[in-house]
């Protein structure tokens, strides 16, 4: 993990002045049990499928992670140099915990996982995602996706 006093001032100066928003702990919508859902994994951390083209500086779009991938086809191409690796790179579950979910739904405490799984590049400004991130919206919908568990890095 990189610490803020390794870091150029400038950038402590951005991280420390980003506004953190505060949520109520009620639900944002109703929905089914957990047991009955169908649940999607979306990364921030700039995953990709051997043999794609890897994610570039400021990119606002996804890829796409087959549920049935295997963890040695899944690569990250995540350009900021202050996001350290180390972990992804003992175990991909850091970045997109592709097997606790898989344990969850064979424990049947989740429904289903989703048919493909997606990752964005956290290096990019949120507001130029949000087109890709409308699109995709829909194509978790058209899957049958009706929970998605958000994994920043």
């Amino acid at each position: 993990m990189v610490r803020m006093s390794d870091l150029p001032e400038y950038e402590v100066e951005f991280l420390t002045s980003v506004e953190c928003p505060t949520f109520d702990d009620e639900p944002w919508v109703a929905g089914p049990p957990l047991s009955a859902r169908r649940v999607a994994l979306v990364s921030s951390a700039g995953l990709n499928i051997r043999g794609e083209r890897p994610f570039l500086s400021g990119g606002a779009g996804y890829r796409a992670l087959p549920d049935t991938a295997a963890a040695t086809d899944i690569l990250m191409s995540h350009v900021s140099v202050n996001y350290d690796r180390t972990g992804y790179l003992q175990d991909l579950n850091v970045a997109l915990p592709l097997d606790r979910l898989h344990e969850l739904v064979e424990e049947g405490v989740v429904g289903s996982a989703a048919t493909a799984h997606y990752s964005f590049m956290g290096a990019t400004h949120p507001e130029k995602m949000e087109p890709k991130a409308r699109e995709l919206a829909a194509t978790l919908k058209a899957d049958g996706v009706d929970s998605v568990v958000l994994i920043p890095v």
